[in-house]
């Protein structure tokens, strides 16, 4: 098989042997009590706290254009959906979401020419492939968690689609899809165990993954209706005992984090609004899904969520999805805050995930649900909170900080990202955090980072050492295509390491000291989870 990566820089290990335990010393006496085990050894490397290697197989299977792998090689992984085929134009969700326009163009070839995709700001091609996720991982990348990804209302409106739109049974997919990238990893490595892409159970585990040179995967569910709870008209379709079965299959599947809800309101908690014309699409889905738009106040305090724009366009494919005389509702002068919270099934489900130890995702949850949960786990001593891609309010941060919770920034441009890092410092400084994350969302239908303006004065210079100084990078290369993140951004999952080298140049060594300490920080966040209570 094809191996762009793997030049006589690329194949060098990162820095990071395997710490082996030290031995107990004997017990003096049968009173002696053994002594406290040692703290484990920090590791050091990036975290990716939100992405989607395997959303292709999300929204019905035919949204999402090709693969991160396919055991029949690169020729059949990349390539373009089939009703893109002969040149985009029929691609109107593409379209739509790259240019605000439902009609355009794009050549459809992918392997071996890539003349048009990957790009940052195209959300239907396949962004990660695997060995592009390998040259990140080698650039630094420690600590990748992988989202299993779905929504039944965006896979009932898109109108191509090869699977149920039952989001469990899409998530039960995927999580066989993770396993099965593993494995063919490993088959390239030589048998079981020996590749480099490892998905884990438990921090211990993803320490000694790291120590041992490689990626640790954490597995995530981020769906609008976990385990069928959606609700109809303020009514719930599911129960306690459903919750129940939910969570210990979840576990049972590898998963280590979840979202408690996700775009549309559900019977566990009102959502984070979407602005501008995503948000008017998504305010559709919301009344397809549950019976009734948005319900939002103008706020009181100091958080909100995000406004609702009065202007945002709907595209023809989806006003005619409107029932006969219905029409975006008007709302209260902003700012707006969702006047649904947690329901009680909501706080079952947050209790729930603490009982078994598992990391609770704040982001997209309402404010007023958002501050209820960690109401809840303030209650509970709990620090296994995260926010991983910056839609939460900037007004939880503190708390999530002092309960021992991890933020992760989603994956902006080079000036917005470095802006924010140095925006919330402080608070880092105040709570004693040790480093920082991004959450790059890739293949999560949000852009990637794009290429930095006014870069021309200061570029990224290739070839460039990786921030251990353990490997060199050059342009990537994939077939025909070569990558240059001065010009074409983070096209691709392969061009990460290039964009923090980017960042470098705005922020020196400070912000990548910070970026470095991040795996280390989300292993803490889910080792107090895990461990007993506070």
């Amino acid at each position: 098989m094809f191996h762009p990566l793997r030049t006589a820089a690329a194949v060098l290990l990162l820095a990071g042997a395997l710490v082996a335990p030290s031995s107990p010393a004997p017990a003096a006496a049968v009173a002696v009590a053994a002594a406290a085990a040692a703290a484990p050894a920090p590791v050091s490397g990036f975290v990716d706290g939100h992405s989607h290697l395997f959303s292709y197989e999300a929204f019905g299977g035919m949204l999402m254009c090709g693969k991160p792998f396919d055991p029949d090689g690169i020729a059949r992984a990349l390539a373009d959906c089939p009703d893109h085929y002969p040149d985009g134009r029929l691609a109107w969700y593409e379209n739509f979401t790259r240019t605000g326009s439902p009609t355009g163009t794009h050549d459809p070839v992918g392997w071996p020419t890539f003349r048009d995709w990957p790009a940052h700001d195209s959300l239907t091609h396949q962004q990660a492939y695997y060995t592009w996720v390998e040259r990140a991982w080698r650039g630094g990348l420690r600590v990748l968690v992988n989202h299993l990804v779905a929504n039944r209302q965006l896979c009932a409106i898109y109108p191509l689609k090869k699977y149920s739109c039952d989001e469990m049974t899409s998530i039960r997919l995927q999580a066989q899809r993770a396993r099965e990238l593993q494995a063919h990893i490993d088959a390239e490595a030589g048998g079981p165990g020996k590749g480099w892409f490892r998905i884990v159970a438990d921090p211990a585990e993803a320490r000694q993954v790291i120590g041992a040179g490689k990626l640790a995967v954490v597995l995530g569910v981020e769906t609008s209706e976990p385990f069928g709870c959606r609700q109809i008209l303020g009514i719930p379709q599911c129960t306690k005992a459903q919750i129940d079965r939910g969570l210990d299959e979840m576990r049972a599947l590898g998963v280590r984090t979840m979202f408690v809800c996700h775009k549309y309101d559900n019977a566990l908690c009102g959502v984070r609004f979407d602005s501008g014309t995503q948000g008017a699409i998504v305010n559709v889905g919301n009344l397809l899904a549950t019976g009734s738009f948005w319900q939002a106040r103008t706020c009181t305090g100091p958080e909100h969520d995000n406004p609702i724009d009065p202007a945002g366009v709907l595209p023809d494919q989806i006003a005619r999805l409107l029932p006969p005389g219905v029409s975006l509702p008007l709302y209260p002068p902003a700012p707006h805050c969702n006047t649904r919270g947690l329901t009680a099934l909501g706080e079952y489900m947050v209790q729930g995930l603490i009982r078994r130890g598992m990391l609770i995702e704040l982001d997209h949850m309402s404010v007023k649900a958002a501050g209820r949960t960690l109401d809840l786990l303030e209650a509970a001593r709990y620090p296994g909170v995260i926010s991983s891609h910056s839609w939460a309010d900037p007004n939880f941060l503190p708390r999530i900080y002092a309960l021992g919770g991890m933020v992760t920034q989603y994956g902006h441009d080079a000036t917005e990202f470095v802006a924010e890092w140095r925006r919330t410092a402080p608070l880092r400084q105040r709570y004693q955090v040790p480093g920082y994350g991004y959450g790059l969302d890739v293949n999560g239908m949000g852009k990637l980072p794009g290429p930095r303006a006014g870069n021309a004065a200061n570029p990224v210079t290739y070839p460039f050492t990786s921030y251990d100084g353990s490997v060199v990078l050059d342009r990537p290369r994939t077939g025909e295509r070569v990558w240059d993140v001065n010009v074409d951004g983070v096209a691709h999952y392969g061009l990460v390491p290039d964009w923090i080298e980017d960042m470098r140049h705005l922020a020196d060594q400070d912000l990548v000291r910070d970026l470095a300490a991040g795996a280390e920080s989300y292993l803490r966040t889910w080792e107090a989870a895990t461990g007993p209570p506070s």
